[in-house]
């Protein structure tokens, strides 16, 4: 029997710098490793410590795995002092993911803010790897400078796709050289031109971020049950064990962590 608790071992092959404070690391596992878009994994660095990430590549590419991780503290300050070759751990992957099926023949839009589209990122490859299953698929994006924006790169790429895709990104506040929308991202979900009946929201990024994108998405027209938050916070085992990570009767590790928000509305301090 496969022991949860011992991670699989690989390597860092490369590593990308999307800001100044986040980075991709590219690994390369000892055996390929399935998940599910939104899943996550403990990465172990050896002799520091372990983390939660969800990967932020194609679930269809098991052979390596891409983690964007943000520099937070004790674990994150050592992988972004790492070097390609280091050798790291996987644990997982845990959780049950993004409700992929259930966001076939809808129109689905994601709101990203920060580091918090990089799970996105990993959901939007499962998503435009056959975009014609939905709608549309609308994407927004935030971040406070554009020095901050997450994937840069890849945006004309995402909003090209397909003619039912559409991609906007938008900086909190003005800044030299900056053509593209100011104001939160919440300011994207204004006049939105879907089919609100028809849809399904997916957001990840910072706890008050989440509040105020639910909050809005309420405003809209948008009911609890069509909402979905990614809420990556204080988990630990992986496996409902340890009970760091619940909210309330739930456990993110093993609910979640991409939690529908009709089942957890009434949680008092749901947003932290």
């Amino acid at each position: 029997m496969k022991n949860p608790y011992y991670p699989i071992d690989a390597v860092i092959e490369e590593i990308i710098e999307e800001t100044p404070t986040i980075k991709t690391f590219v690994l390369k596992p000892a055996r390929p490793i399935e998940f599910r878009a939104g899943q996550f994994m403990q990465l172990t660095l050896p002799g520091i410590g372990e983390a939660p990430f969800t990967p932020s590549s194609s679930p269809k590419v098991t052979e390596k795995m891409e983690i964007t991780i943000l520099r937070t503290g004790k674990v994150t300050d050592a992988l972004h002092e790492s070097e390609a070759g280091a050798k790291v751990g996987l644990r997982g992957p845990f959780g049950k993911g993004y409700p992929l099926d259930k966001l076939k023949g809808k129109e689905v839009l994601l709101v990203g803010g920060g580091v918090g589209l990089a799970p996105l990122r990993s959901l939007i490859h499962a998503l435009l790897d056959k975009p014609s299953d939905y709608k549309r698929i609308s994407i927004k994006n935030g971040a406070r400078l554009p020095e901050e924006l997450c994937f840069n790169d890849q945006y004309d790429e995402w909003g090209n796709a397909a003619p039912n895709v559409d991609f906007t990104c938008t900086i909190d506040t003005p800044a030299s050289g900056w053509e593209g929308k100011v104001g939160l991202v919440t300011t994207l979900l204004d006049n939105l031109d879907i089919d609100i009946e028809n849809s399904i929201a997916l957001s990840c990024g910072p706890e008050i971020m989440l509040k105020f994108v639910t909050l809005k998405l309420l405003e809209v027209g948008y009911k609890p049950p069509q909402i979905y938050l990614s809420m990556n916070r204080k988990m630990s085992c992986g496996m409902g064990k340890c009970g760091r990570c619940n909210v309330g009767h739930y456990y993110l590790c093993v609910d979640g962590p991409d939690m529908c928000y009709d089942k957890i509305k009434h949680v008092p301090n749901v947003f932290g």
